[in-house]
């Protein structure tokens, strides 16, 4: 590969876009010179959207409406652009690449047209990462791009995992299974609980919770491979999250559709869009905000109350229930936003937990830092609890590395 190379990083949340922009000497040598992240992406909060740029020792923050990941992705490319950085390769993240994709590929015609089919596989990722696509071959028509997938990997799922138990016809005629997502971060924070513990990711039984601000799951992962994780076909099962329900009936759905006359796609929109901490506190879709709420409204809260209790209770019963399905377990991982900034919910899972060897130390937990990794283990906890940050953008970059160095890329040698 000729160096430098610029590889500029796109990771949509469901309400966020995180970017990142490496210079690379070398399959070593990764440096970021260029970063930010857009908040509240067409959120309804108590609270404005807006965009973070860091660059030179200096962080700009831009408040403004933010309707959509296209329109945070103009803001991106408007920065880079005024800071006159080139760049050479464009990597992203894809949520859902269903049967379609096992591994990161170079975007073409070919595989455009198999993106456009994933797209109804996770509604409200999906079309915002190809809409962050579009945008960047308008921007940047000469810059290759690249796509990485979360359900990648969840690839080592055992079958009685992923099997749904429906007849053999319909789940090979539709590709319904299990896929799993948020593969990216689990990929990051296991390898550095692993590198921190100085112990092999193949001696250790590991519980991981990936709990942002708008998605989130829970993954048992033992020898460094996945085992079960809480999400499913979609992002939709699983944990409930700030707009989407999680687990619930599959009834309710046939219901609302024959006996009510919704559609379809107002169904889907109902659950992903308007359920979940939105739809019970009725206040906002971030737990952030609900906390707060709490504080300066003790008496006006029940349904924010609700939310948090639903929340916290739901996350636990999939932690414990894949302690037994593990068969023990060796260390409980928090990440992602609220997983790393939130302490009360950190305290709320552990609680009660010494059954399985597990106790939170208080005080490390309430003095831990978001932005690196602390170790939150009580002295006589049998189970390590860690708080690891993650960079699911140094692994999209590194994928873009590999396909460059393999030979599928101008700045191959």
């Amino acid at each position: 590969m000729q160096s430098p190379v610029n590889i500029l990083v796109f990771n949509c949340g469901s309400s966020s876009l995180t970017y990142k922009l490496y210079t690379i000497s070398g399959l070593e040598s990764l440096q970021v010179i260029l970063s930010g992240k857009a908040h509240r992406v067409g959120v309804k909060g108590t609270k404005p959207s807006f965009i973070e740029h860091h660059y030179n020792a200096e962080m700009k923050k831009d408040t403004r409406h933010i309707r959509n990941h296209r329109e945070a992705a103009d803001l991106v490319l408007d920065f880079v652009e005024g800071q006159q950085l080139s760049i050479d390769l464009v990597g992203h993240r894809f949520v859902h690449g269903g049967h379609h994709f096992d591994r990161a590929t170079l975007i073409n015609e070919r595989t455009r047209e198999k993106l456009q089919l994933c797209l109804p596989l996770a509604p409200i990722h999906n079309p915002m990462s190809l809409e962050v696509i579009q945008e960047c071959e308008t921007r940047l028509p000469a810059a290759q791009q690249y796509v990485t997938f979360d359900t990648a990997f969840h690839s080592t799922l055992p079958d009685h995992a992923y099997t749904y138990a429906l007849p053999k016809s319909i789940r090979e005629r539709f590709a319904f299974r299990k896929y799993g997502f948020h593969g990216l971060s689990y990929s990051y924070v296991t390898q550095a609980a692993s590198d921190f513990l100085d112990t092999p990711l193949t001696d250790l039984k590991i519980i991981a919770c990936h709990l942002g601000t708008g998605g989130s799951s829970v993954a048992a992962i033992k020898g460094g491979c996945s085992t079960d994780t809480s999400m499913g076909y979609s992002p939709l099962p699983g944990l409930i999250m700030s707009t989407r329900c999680g687990d619930i009936d599959p009834t309710l759905a046939l219901y609302l559709m024959a006996v009510y006359g919704c559609r379809p796609e107002e169904v889907e929109k109902a659950f992903n869009k308007m359920s979940g901490l939105l739809g019970v506190s009725g206040i906002s879709s971030d737990i952030r905000d609900l906390v707060q709420f709490l504080t300066d409204y003790p008496d006006e809260g029940e349904q924010a109350q609700l939310a948090l209790n639903m929340y916290t209770r739901r996350l636990k019963k999939y932690v414990g229930s894949y302690v037994l399905a593990l068969q023990g377990l060796d260390l409980l991982i928090f990440t992602d936003d609220i997983g790393v900034q939130n302490p009360f919910i950190r305290e709320r899972i552990c609680e009660e937990m010494e059954w399985c060897g597990l106790a939170l130390d208080r005080e490390k937990n309430q003095g831990a830092t978001p932005d690196t990794l602390c170790d939150l283990t009580h002295k006589d906890s049998a189970v390590r609890v860690l708080s690891i940050p993650n960079d699911e953008e140094i692994v999209i970059c590194r994928e873009g590395v590999r396909l460059a160095a393999g030979g599928n890329h101008a700045f191959a040698n």
